[in-house]
């Protein structure tokens, strides 16, 4: 189940490919590690775009259990868990949440994509 509304999300996904189908934004191949200089640098030459800042304010708007919701998601969206594993994946995202879950979510490459497949594995789809 669910802590987030599936509409709240795919609002979400459609931002999130806005924001990352812009010319100016390019994530490096090989930095998957949202800690990374490239990241922050990545978000940081887009602090004053429209696109990123609804989307920032989109995730920032999210209670804390919400936002960690999106990170499971996209989780395991991208296996790094499945979907029988879901409530191991929420908990390790209600864990780790801070005040910097907007940004690695939109640092990471291909966030769109991996929420999209995390809310079908729960058998909701975007319109």
């Amino acid at each position: 189940m669910l802590d987030i509304n599936p509409d709240i999300v795919c609002a979400i996904i459609d931002r999130a490919r806005e924001f990352q189908a812009k010319e100016d934004v390019v994530f490096p191949e090989d930095g998957m590690n949202p800690t990374d200089d490239w990241a922050m640098q990545t978000l940081a030459n887009h602090h004053d775009d429209l696109t990123y800042l609804e989307l920032k304010s989109a995730i920032e708007d999210l209670e804390p259990d919400q936002q960690a919701t999106l990170v499971a998601l996209m989780w395991l969206g991208r296996e790094d868990f499945t979907i029988d594993e879901w409530d191991r994946a929420l908990a390790q995202a209600n864990e780790n949440w801070n005040d910097h879950t907007a940004d690695y979510l939109i640092s990471t490459p291909l966030v769109a994509d991996y929420l999209q497949e995390g809310l079908r594995l729960h058998g909701h789809e975007c319109e």
